[in-house]
């Protein structure tokens, strides 16, 4: 490339009125090499300074503290062909490297795996849209089955092809996504205490090492008394579900609602060792139960929600296909069953990406109870 002189006005060409000695004395600040660092535009006037003086590249490199290959790529990036008189003149401008620099930056980036991935995307948007499982759940799955081979990309690669509208998925989509509201404070009463306190529970179900320990909750659609609402029971070790529909939100509904369920199963007491329950009023009469169908009932401290964390999870999800101010009424019974049958068969980060149903029934195996309760597996969890 041929340009006459003259034509480049560098904001470089201070640098070429400084005296060498300010100069050395501004390197000998740089008392360390600096690796892995791109060359800045002091550094390319220092480049154009010493060049001019006739310095080699390797002479630079040596008073910068740079790679000599880092100078002479610099210098073959800068330099252009000049045209004095007759002649043509090698000239290296800072600026035209900082150009050419750019430019080669924009064109290194690493191509995406999406082009090559095609039939893994197509599995994660039919999973995605058709069974609602989320984006994480979807790759750990594909991986502990060995699904597409040297097609799969990690979770945060699919996250970033959302958000750049590369796989069809929108970030609305995603429930954990949207904007979350801020905690409201609340002033904590003195709440009536119905039973064993959260605080005497052995330490093994807070490990969560045992199987056959509960959390129970109501999800309510409708704020009416007169609603039917439901009854959600998770198991803490193996992440099971089960729904229950509940007419009315009294104590001894909910009673008879769970011993209808309870009594299916020929010893009730070693798949539900415990339940750990809220202050709700609905769950007053609990105690009934313990001894009979039920090995224990604890109750959680008041306002901390947190203590049944599963369970409260697992309302979040059921939200997705029972949005608030819904009734009940809106919906038929097999509705919810196959809310429950899609949470059970979700694979779960947690579990190693096995599903809740598959955890459960290997629990029962090891209990021996499996032939006894098949009849529970089948009807209410709905595999």
């Amino acid at each position: 490339m041929k340009i006459p002189s003259g034509i480049f006005s560098s904001p470089f060409s201070s640098f070429s009125n400084c005296s060498s000695s300010v100069f050395k004395s501004s390197i000998s600040f740089c008392n360390l090499s600096r690796k892995n660092k791109h060359l800045n535009d002091f550094e390319r006037g220092q480049i154009q300074l010493l060049h001019n003086k006739g310095y080699s590249a390797y002479k630079i490199a040596k008073e910068l503290r740079r790679a000599s290959n880092t100078i002479r790529n610099e210098l073959k990036r800068g330099t252009v062909t000049q045209i004095k008189g007759i002649h043509d003149v090698q000239v290296y401008y800072p600026d035209t490297g900082k150009l050419v620099y750019e430019k080669n930056r924009k064109n290194c980036k690493k191509k995406f795996k999406a082009l090559k991935c095609s039939k893994y995307l197509d599995f994660v948007k039919q999973k995605f849209n058709e069974e609602k499982w989320s984006l994480d759940a979807i790759c750990g799955y594909a991986k502990l089955n060995k699904l597409y081979e040297g097609q799969r990309v990690c979770t945060k690669t699919l996250y970033n092809y959302v958000d750049i509208g590369l796989i069809g998925i929108k970030s609305i989509d995603l429930p954990l996504r949207v904007k979350r509201k801020p905690a409201k404070k609340r002033v904590k009463e003195n709440k009536r205490k119905l039973g064993k306190s959260i605080e005497e529970r052995p330490q093994e179900i807070e490990t969560r090492k045992t199987f056959g320990n509960w959390e129970i909750d109501t999800v309510i659609p409708k704020k009416n008394k007169e609603e039917a609402s439901l009854i959600t029971i998770t198991e803490r070790k193996s992440r099971m579900e089960l729904i229950l529909k509940l007419n009315r939100r009294k104590a001894s509904i909910v009673n008879e609602t769970l011993k209808n369920t309870l009594n299916r199963l020929k010893e009730p007491q070693k798949i539900f060792r415990s339940i750990t329950s809220d202050n709700g009023l609905e769950f007053a009469k609990l105690c009934e139960l313990e001894k009979t169908y039920i090995g224990n009932i604890y109750y959680c401290h008041p306002n901390n929600p947190q203590e049944r964390g599963t369970n409260e999870k697992h309302n979040s999800l059921i939200r997705r296909f029972l949005p608030k101010g819904k009734s009940l009424n809106d919906y038929e019974e097999e509705h919810y069953i196959k809310i429950m049958n899609w949470m059970n068969n979700l694979p779960r980060k947690i579990l190693n990406y096995r599903t809740p149903i598959e955890v459960f029934i290997e629990e029962l195996n090891n209990l021996g109870l499996l032939d006894d309760n098949e009849e529970l597996v089948q009807f209410d969890i709905a595999i």
